[in-house]
């Protein structure tokens, strides 16, 4: 990948200079001074965007890392009950059948959630639940504040992914009565990745469990982080990273960056629908658009290396296709994190340039312009 090219999947995302500028300075000691104060501020900057004043813990690691945290930390329950719409709800059943029991309740990706059928398992005795927010693999933001509200009349826990929306979209942790959620550092943050951020409130500690694995432990870097510290060597050149695009969204306002967020995913659907393509979740009155990816299905005629490869090729520009029982029939168009009003405009004219040679588009870039302003 030469400079000039151009990342638009749904994370890892392009990095602005200053995180680049920042994760390559000198090293520092991880037991200093200077070390507590880039995690103080960490800790405290990416509270607003979770929407909780609740606990922070930073963990070294992916954001499957900070899955597995919250599910295993918390994992003294008999039954959890697991939402899957995607590749990351079935993440979430996979690491949740290696703690406890799992209600995996199964729809097809791209479709919305049967609240009906997660109200059903709750009252069959499940005692926690697990979704994701936003599920990338379909562009679908699933209905968090009414799966917690449901959950909560059977005074279950509520872990929420929110590795794809915390930054980029409206998160409420508090307000919603979530208990744990999860957010990776290469996504709409727009860091690099090899860090996930777990936030805890005070009533998921009544489901800890004391066989938590070693470095997993969420106690151990909450209780860390009372002195900003970290139980284990952290990945220093990483928090270095984090925290000046923590700054990023600071001095842009998390109001301002949900917004563009929100301007930039309705621009590319609006230019898809414009062209003629579909957009491939199937939504009900509870789901909505995602506000961080686009997914639309693959036109009739065109195999995924005429576009994407041709994408990459000609315009240097990466997009993701569909994963595993949906490669080859969906593309995805990443627009979060430092992604600008130029980036996705030339994605948007370079992938219609290739369409258009294919016949199967018509011009749409004007009402993506439209859109944006």
């Amino acid at each position: 990948m030469v400079k000039d090219d151009l990342l638009m999947i749904p994370g890892p995302v392009k990095l602005h200079e200053r995180i680049i500028k920042a994760m390559s300075s000198q090293m520092i000691s991880h037991r200093s001074r200077d070390f507590e104060e880039v995690f103080e501020y960490c800790k405290n900057a990416i509270k607003p965007l979770f929407g909780t004043s609740g606990d922070i813990a930073i963990i070294s690691g992916s954001g499957t890392a900070g899955m597995e945290a919250a599910v295993a930390s918390f994992s003294k329950v008999r039954k959890i009950t697991v939402v899957d719409n995607g590749k990351f709800g079935e993440r979430f059943a996979k690491i949740g059948a290696k703690y406890t029991e799992v209600d995996h309740l199964r729809f097809e990706w791209g479709n919305s959630i049967d609240l009906e059928k997660v109200e059903e398992s709750l009252a069959n005795g499940s005692e926690a639940i697990a979704f994701v927010h936003n599920e990338t693999s379909t562009g679908i933001l699933n209905p968090a504040s009414e799966i917690a509200r449901i959950a909560r009349k059977y005074n279950a826990l509520v872990i929420m992914d929110g590795i794809t929306s915390v930054g980029g979209d409206e998160v409420k942790m508090d307000e919603w009565e979530i208990d744990v959620a999860v957010v990776g550092s290469q996504k709409c943050i727009g860091a690099p990745p090899g860090l996930a951020a777990v936030a805890i409130n005070e009533r998921a500690w009544e489901f800890y469990s004391e066989s938590v694995p070693y470095y997993l432990d969420l106690k151990a870097y909450v209780k860390k982080a009372e002195s900003n510290q970290t139980p284990y060597t952290p990945a220093v050149p990483l928090f270095l990273a984090f925290a000046e695009a923590l700054r990023i969204i600071e001095e842009e306002g998390i109001e301002n960056r949900v917004e563009r967020h929100r301007k930039f995913a309705r621009a590319t659907r609006v230019w898809a629908e414009s062209a003629g393509l579909e957009l491939f979740p199937a939504l009900n009155e509870h789901s909505s658009y995602s506000n961080t990816v686009t997914a639309i299905k693959m036109p009739d005629g065109v195999a995924d290396k005429d576009l994407r490869g041709t994408l990459r090729e000609e315009y240097g520009i990466t997009i993701s296709g569909g994963q595993e029982h949906l490669k080859g029939k969906i593309f995805r168009i990443g627009h979060m994190g430092n992604v600008t009003k130029r980036d996705l405009v030339a994605t948007l004219s370079a992938i219609e340039d290739i369409l258009s040679r294919k016949n199967v588009v018509k011009p749409a870039l004007h009402a993506a312009m439209e859109e944006l302003g």
